[in-house]
């Protein structure tokens, strides 16, 4: 597919992650994502929040539908305060999340710890450039198994989800 107007690819995979195997988080960096699904469509509105330097950030995003869920297009807008807080109005499912950024090979992945009915769910991600960068990526030995191309373990999926998802 080619990307629409505006839409740049995101080269990205995914994994679940062994818990007992990962390394302790504490001293990496850490976002809080609280993410809103509107209903209806395929938008993301986000909320980004660094509790120590106590940083917020904004924004609406809409990933295309594609064969490739690994090369998706996709759009952002980054949003003021009181935008994300009109947009909060909308009718969403919700997914919030702790994201740790954690430096691998000299390649920054995001560790993904699920809150709320997903609490106890463990991702990894990483993007990379291109489709062969992509290929390359060899995630961490406390990587379970990769899951990109499973659309239950798609967070749009996951925020309408009542409990992690079974394979």
């Amino acid at each position: 597919m080619r990307a629409p107007k505006y839409a740049q690819i995101e080269w990205e995979r995914r994994w679940l992650i062994y818990p007992a195997r990962r390394p302790r988080l504490d001293r990496e960096w850490m976002t809080v994502i609280q993410d809103r699904y509107i209903e209806g469509t395929r938008l993301r509105l986000r909320r980004m929040s660094r509790p120590g330097p106590g940083e917020v950030k904004w924004k609406l995003t809409k990933k295309y539908r594609c064969d490739d869920p690994a090369a998706r297009p996709i759009v952002t807008s980054y949003l003021t305060a009181a935008e994300y807080e009109v947009l909060c109005a909308l009718p969403a499912r919700e997914l919030s999340k702790r994201r740790y950024h954690v430096e691998i090979a000299g390649r920054y992945w995001s560790v993904d710890l699920f809150e709320g009915p997903l609490h106890g769910l463990e991702t990894i991600e990483c993007e990379a450039e291109d489709a062969v960068s992509l290929a390359a990526l060899a995630p961490p030995d406390w990587a379970l198994r990769e899951i990109t191309h499973l659309p239950q373990w798609q967070c749009g999926a996951l925020a309408a989800a009542r409990a992690i998802p079974e394979d």
